[in-house]
């Protein structure tokens, strides 16, 4: 696929896919979703850490209501169903680890499309803002999912209600994402972060999401039982044998991602 709302470049085993209409704040139109699907399972394949960032000054402003011509053409359900749901559960289901980098505004659509990442970093002087009621929608693109598991029901609520802006720095005091950064030292601490995970054990890197993603609809029983499958297929791998190696050598892994 030839991208024109995105790019998507591959180097070091760093997947960066870059929502790329900065002159709309990277509005979420359909051929953008549709961009996100490809370039997110061409990351799986090749890559092994994705990194999710914006064009310009902001993050994502949300759907790009001007996308039909006519506001009222926007047949919301089919939208949300035909074009959001595949590209959220792409990022959602991506086996290697994803990271969204929010250094600027996170609105709507553009907020619940960053949480949908496995590890979410934010700029101190970002912010995400669930901006629906503000005309009489309700939060979708998985906010209602995301918001209430991260922050809690109590904050879910009132950043529903509200439509208040969120700081970068008040989303990880309040759980919402992994960490704040300030924005000068920003793209630097996300490359590291990156880094970081591209050179680590990707194998069992998928079965930490699976087991955690899982952990809410299991019993302790049944979430047991899933370590233990789990941490059984992380130790038949030539990651594990080499993490152990390097334990006793007293010297870094060099982690394959197998």
């Amino acid at each position: 696929m030839e991208y024109t709302a995105i790019t998507l470049d591959i180097a070091n085993d760093v997947a960066t896919l870059t929502l790329n209409r900065p002159k709309l704040k990277n509005a979420l139109n359909g051929q953008m979703r549709a961009e996100i699907v490809h370039a997110v399972l061409v990351a799986e394949r090749d890559a092994r850490v994705l990194v999710m960032g914006g064009a310009g000054d902001a993050f994502c402003s949300g759907q790009d209501l001007g996308d039909t011509g006519n506001v009222t053409n926007l047949d919301m359900e089919r939208t949300l169903r035909d074009e959001y749901v595949p590209m959220l559960k792409a990022i959602f289901d991506c086996k290697i680890p994803t990271i969204s980098a929010v250094h600027g505004a996170a609105a709507g659509a553009g907020a619940n499309l960053a949480l949908a990442a496995d590890v979410v970093i934010a700029a101190e002087e970002a912010y995400f803002v669930q901006a629906f009621t503000r005309i009489g929608l309700i939060p979708d693109a998985g906010g209602t999912y995301f918001l209430p598991r991260q922050m809690g029901s109590a904050k879910a609520l009132g950043a529903a209600l509200f439509g208040d802006k969120i700081t970068g720095r008040q989303a990880a005091d309040w759980g919402m994402v992994y960490e704040a950064v300030p924005l000068a030292n920003f793209d630097r601490h996300v490359a590291k972060r990156a880094l970081h995970l591209a050179q680590g054990p990707t194998a069992a890197y998928a079965r930490v999401k699976e087991a955690m993603k899982g952990s809410f609809e299991h019993t302790l029983d049944e979430q047991l039982a899933t370590e233990a499958r789990l941490q059984g297929e992380c130790g038949k791998t030539r990651d594990f044998q080499e993490g152990v190696m390097a334990f006793l050598e007293k010297r870094p892994a060099k982690y394959e991602g197998r």
